[in-house]
This record gives structure tokens, C-alpha cells and sequence, in this order.
């Protein structure tokens, strides 16, 4: 985790209240991993397991293990992809930033959960690290954090009331420019693909966007609010994003939210 940041507790309702918006960025990461037989696929950070399910999937003879720090999206998971059903999918709980497996890993795969991390100078060698030589190391992470959709949570936790409290939960921009992962994963990768995609979401609703990141970005600066300091900084949240994010004639909201993609084949 990263430093300063404390343990994020997780809500699988809440995150997946946008589930399609939230899983397509990990179907498309899925659909340009190239690997013909991974033996042995790892979702790091897997939360609620709909995308570890894709994967077990699309190589039905491989073992997948779905790693999370949350027992609550990790109980998710187990609730809805049962082992009777799913024989090929095993659940851990453990800390994604200190895994190591015991095991050789082919394809390490993970979906919104690195950014969470700090030190990607070591973290991301370190994952590329594990895999076997010709295995795949893809990720995808928000990169949103120049837009209002995070500038403006940035501009309320710098509020003298609560700074000190709620600057170490907030991520800040932890995600590099993509050339730094290319350099950082270079001496070990064979092939590295990076790309950078903006989604154009059509959000429901009076307050979709504050809903979008309550389940996200805001779960770990609320939680170190006293309730009714939370409810003033959702309520001046609220307020910026109407005025950021206006709704349509039709009452909708378009959400433009950035990502960054990387595949990298272990030499």
C-alpha cells in the first residue's frame, strides 16, 4: 500500500454499482494479452472476481489464483464463482504489495489495483520478476488525475480543517508517464506494449458522479473523516462536480476518464 495510505476498506456493492463501465477497460487488457498455454494465471488485486472468472474462461485448462487484501470482495468472489462451479479459480487473501508466489506464474494480470501501490520504480520489475520467461505482465490503471473528476477531491483535502488527515489517504497522482514503465521494465521485457485510452462514460443520475468515486478514490479520504466532516466534504464535492460535470438536456452526464494499458512478455 501505498506510503501513508492506510488499508482501504472495500464495499463490492458500492464498486460495482458501475460494473460494465469498470469492467470493460479489464476485458479489452485481457483481449491483447497474447499467450498461447499459461499454466498458471494470477489476478492481483481481483476484488469481486468478474474478471478473474473472463480469464479462467478464456484458458479453461489453466489454474488461476484471484489475490485480494479485501476479505469482503474476496468473500464476494467466492459467493458467486463457487469452487464446485469454477474448479479452476482458487481464492487468497493476501497483500498485493508483498506477494510472491510459491509456484511459477505465466500470466500475472491486474485491473485497477497498482495505483493503489507506491514505488512503481521496483514494484513493476519486481511483478515482471516472477513470471516465467516468455510469461505476460499486463495492467491497466486509472489515469485520470489531471481532470476536475480528481482535482477537485485534491483541492478539498488540502482543506486546513482535515489536511492532516485526509492527505495521506488521498492517492495523489500516483500513476508515471508511460515512458518511465517502458524504461523501468525494459531491461527484462522482450515486448512492451503501452497505450492510453479515454472512455467517454454516459452516467445516470443527479450525483452519478460522486457515486462513480465513492466507490473508489474517495472510500479512504471519507474514512478518516469524522461523520459530520464526511458529509461537509461530499456535500462540496457534489457541488464542484455539478458545476465540472453539468448534466445534458437528457439528464445525463458524460464522464471522460483516462487509463493506461501495459503488456509486457518477460525475455
Amino acid at each position: 500500500m501505498r506510503k501513508g495510505l492506510n488499508r482501504v476498506t472495500w464495499d463490492p456493492d458500492s464498486y460495482m454499482a458501475f460494473a460494465d463501465l469498470r469492467s470493460r477497460p479489464g476485458l479489452e487488457l485481457i483481449a491483447r494479452i497474447n499467450h498461447p498455454n499459461p499454466e498458471v494465471i494470477v489476478d492481483l488485486g481481483c476484488g469481486p472476481g468478474h474478471l478473474t472468472a473472463v480469464l479462467a474462461r478464456r484458458w479453461p485448462d489453466a489454474r488461476i489464483v484471484g489475490i485480494d487484501d479485501s476479505a469482503a470482495m474476496l468473500e464476494r468472489a467466492a459467493s458467486q464463482f463457487p469452487s464446485q462451479q469454477w474448479p479452476t479459480i482458487k481464492w487468497q487473501h493476501a497483500e498485493i504489495a508483498t506477494w510472491v508466489p510459491s509456484y511459477p506464474v505465466s500470466i500475472v494480470f491486474s485491473n485497477a489495483a497498482l495505483h493503489w501501490l507506491g514505488s512503481h520504480q521496483v514494484l513493476f520489475p519486481h511483478l515482471l520478476s516472477l513470471i516465467s520467461i516468455g510469461g505476460v505482465l499486463a495492467v491497466q490503471m486509472p489515469d485520470n488525475w489531471d481532470q476536475p473528476s480528481h482535482r477537485q477531491i485534491s483541492r478539498l483535502v488540502d482543506d486546513p480543517r482535515w489536511r492532516s488527515r485526509t492527505a495521506p489517504a488521498f492517492l495523489g497522482h500516483p500513476v508515471a508517464d508511460p515512458a518511465e514503465y517502458r524504461s523501468w521494465l525494459r531491461p527484462m521485457a522482450v515486448d512492451i506494449d503501452l497505450w492510453r485510452t479515454t472512455y467517454h462514460h454516459v452516467l445516470e443520475g443527479p450525483e452519478a458522479m460522486l457515486e462513480w468515486v465513492k466507490g473508489s478514490v474517495l472510500r479512504p479520504i471519507l474514512a478518516a473523516l469524522q461523520p459530520d466532516e464526511a458529509e461537509d466534504f461530499v456535500s462540496q464535492l457534489a457541488g464542484a462536480y455539478r458545476t465540472a460535470y453539468p448534466p445534458e438536456a437528457d439528464g445525463m452526464t458524460t464522464f471522460p476518464f483516462s487509463r493506461l494499458f501495459i503488456v509486457a512478455r518477460r525475455g
